[in-house]
């Protein structure tokens, strides 16, 4: 039997709330280096990957793509002179301004649910032909004839 500790992937997968076939898609894109196994074959994790696995699943609810944390990971794991990062906070403020311009693209989407609400549209078709309709069909390509 093997000496070497580790965490099985239930474990880990447990502790971050994945589940364990999400844990092999990261080790397979590379997001988390593939663990030493037991002499029985097992795979056995270090404990830092618990942290490793944070850092993807907050990165990914903050909006980032897989693609994206594994270029920001690939950054962050070299040695950068003092005062120059990895490119996180340059990398945060342009998802910044697309989560902001899709909040602004949302907000115009709810408010034309609202108006098309209010103006009793029951009929997607009917409502085309209704002048003052406040869906933009016109924005669409124009309005069926």
């Amino acid at each position: 039997m093997s000496t070497y500790q580790g965490l099985r992937p239930a474990e880990v997968a447990a502790a971050v709330g994945i589940n364990p076939q999400t844990l092999r898609y990261y080790e397979r894109r590379g997001l988390i280096e593939e663990p030493d196994r037991s002499l029985g074959g097992h795979r056995l994790y270090p404990d830092e990957v618990i942290m490793m696995l944070r850092v993807i699943k907050t990165t990914q609810r903050l909006g980032f793509s897989l693609d994206e944390i594994a270029d920001l990971l690939e950054l962050a794991g070299h040695r950068h002179p003092a005062g120059e990062g990895a490119g996180f906070r340059r990398r945060a403020e342009a998802k910044l301004s697309d989560v902001e311009a899709r909040i602004a693209e949302l907000q115009v989407i709810a408010e034309t649910l609202r108006n098309a609400i209010a103006a009793g549209c029951d009929d997607l078709l009917e409502c085309v032909s209704i002048p003052g309709c406040p869906i933009p069909f016109a924005e669409a390509g124009g309005r069926p004839t």
